[in-house]
């Protein structure tokens, strides 16, 4: 206590004192705090990152017990590529079995083969199809992707539908050539088809000869070097022979048939080299025969344009007319020079030369120049379809189906025109409706048309050409003629140039001396085949090789 005496002191009461205990109870408590929360976020990033991994294991997983992934969608470039394979394997099924059928058509006669060639009919429309879609495809038609796949799927799905008819029907055709094939009447008849051949084969070469002489080289171009071919299928077919003879012999019926069936084909396909030496042949002197009348008839065609001025062709501008006259006579000119000049020409070459200067100017009644347009396609497509037959072995699918689509042209032509196609390609014949159709015409002319059509024609015309064309199809045959020559065209070109890309695996002198060569060229064996290769039968892509996989 203080005394009145004292000095005063200040009271001080308690009051809160900092001090290092108390600082480092606060630092603890705020590390207890941060701790907590850093785990809780690490926790949380290491839970995100499991969960997206078990994500994208899950989206690519492809054993059971969890979502699948989508079915990988095939690349364009791929399902175009198995689909041209389709075609050409298809192509090759439908021109085997139509072969083999006409061998054993000429044995047991058109009755038992109905069923046979019924197939044939059927595979034959289903890989017509194809082709028709096919080259829309490769026109650009349709333009989107995905139809672009539907119609991919759809061209493979008629190719295997081809197939699969020609397969049904494999085992019974078997049956109708005979448990003996191989052996007695079928191996005579290929004998004897042999030998046919062989003779017709010199006949062929004096024919190619004489072409040389009386035409200039690029009218028989086509056919150079057909009757070396036809030779060489020929000594393939004799080896083929031999030895199914002495297999027969021995009682290998197996072995027989297989050596055969090689033989048939190689007999074949000889015959095509030798008859398109042939009918080329017969289209040029008829050319030849013509040209004067078409060049007569072109140049009556632009007098008519010329008096009637653009009323001619209203459509046409009156500059794109003259230009195209001007442009037809200095061809025409041209022609009739290279046809007095007597030297050697090409008559089918200048035939198209004129049809291909005055279809510009046609206005419906020119008779004599439709006539000559059917005739030049007729011929190109038919070139076409032999080099393509006998060369199938390396030959792709654009090919193919171009010459498809120039097939399918020359129908078209020669519906409106009345006149029906014929097998060998050459030229039709008149229509039911044909009326005054000369009857002294060489075979494989186009004749007879429709009463009622241009009798537009020179006076000069020879007698075997179809003048009478219905006026309102005139300009549609002459245009639809002049495409499907450039379609055949075009089809030979690429065929050519899958043969020069392609070559031949068995190339070597040995293979050239057996016809080993040929054969792989031409279809009758595959590329890998060693001398005992199987040859293609009647069938689909299943049961075409059969007869190689069959017990001896």
């Amino acid at each position: 206590m203080t005394t009145r005496n004292d000095p005063p002191v200040a009271i001080t009461g308690p009051r809160p004192v900092c001090t290092p205990v108390a600082s480092r109870t606060a630092q603890a408590s705020a590390v207890d705090l941060v701790l907590p929360l850093a785990a809780v976020g690490a926790a949380g990033v290491v839970a995100g990152y499991g969960y997206v991994r078990r994500t994208r294991r899950a989206r690519t997983r492809t054993t059971p017990g969890g979502p699948s992934a989508a079915p990988a969608v095939e690349p364009l470039a791929e399902l175009d590529r198995r689909t041209r394979a389709s075609l050409v394997v298809a192509d090759d099924c439908v021109r085997t079995s139509r072969e083999e059928l006409a061998c054993a058509v000429a044995l047991s006669g058109t009755g038992p083969a109905a069923p046979y060639a019924r197939a044939v009919r059927e595979a034959e429309a289903e890989l017509a199809a194809a082709f028709a879609m096919r080259q829309r495809y490769d026109e650009g038609v349709p333009a989107e992707e995905a139809p672009r796949r539907h119609a991919l799927a759809g061209i493979d799905g008629r190719c295997a539908e081809a197939g699969r008819r020609l397969d049904a029907e494999a085992v019974g055709f078997d049956r109708l050539r005979g448990p003996e094939f191989g052996t007695g009447a079928a191996l005579e008849a290929a004998e004897a088809r042999f030998r046919e051949l062989a003779a017709r084969t010199g006949a062929a070469q004096a024919t190619l000869a004489d072409l040389a002489l009386r035409y200039a080289p690029t009218a028989s171009a086509g056919v150079t070097g057909y009757v070396e071919q036809a030779k060489d299928r020929l000594v393939f077919a004799t080896s083929r022979l031999n030895r199914a003879r002495q297999t027969a012999d021995r009682g290998e019926s197996g072995r027989a048939a297989l050596h055969l069936r090689a033989a048939e084909g190689g007999v074949a396909q000889a015959a095509v080299f030798v008859d398109e030496v042939h009918r080329l042949a017969t289209a040029l002197t008829t050319a030849a025969r013509w040209l004067p009348a078409a060049l007569t008839g072109a140049e009556a065609q632009l007098a008519r344009v010329r008096a009637a001025g653009p009323a001619a062709l209203p459509a046409v501008p009156s500059g794109e007319l003259r230009s195209r006259l001007l442009h037809a006579d200095a061809v025409l000119d041209s022609v009739r020079q290279e046809v007095t000049a007597r030297r050697p020409h090409d008559p089918l070459g200048l035939l198209r030369r004129v049809v291909g200067a005055t279809a510009p100017l046609d206005t419906g009644r020119g008779g004599v120049l439709a006539a000559a347009a059917s005739l030049v396609a007729r011929s190109e497509v038919a070139g076409a379809g032999g080099f393509v037959a006998t060369h199938r072995g390396v030959v792709g699918a654009e090919a193919r189906t171009r010459l498809a689509a120039a097939e399918r042209c020359l129908a078209r032509v020669d519906g409106r025109a009345g006149v029906h196609a014929p097998r060998d390609g050459v030229a039709g014949t008149p229509g039911e409706d044909s009326a005054e159709a000369p009857t002294d015409a060489p075979a494989g002319v186009p004749l007879g048309v429709p009463t009622g059509a241009s009798a537009d024609a020179p006076a000069d015309v020879p007698a075997d050409v179809p003048v009478r064309v219905p006026v309102d199809v005139l300009a549609d045959v002459m245009t639809d003629a002049l495409a499907c020559g450039d379609l055949a065209t075009q089809a030979r070109e690429l065929a050519e140039l899958d043969v020069r890309t392609h070559g031949n695996p068995h190339d070597g002198p040995t293979a050239h001396e057996s016809g080993l060569a040929g054969a792989v060229l031409g279809g009758l064996l595959s590329p890998g085949a060693a001398q005992d290769g199987t040859p293609p039968s009647f069938g689909g892509p299943r049961t075409r090789d059969r007869r190689g996989q069959a017990p001896a």
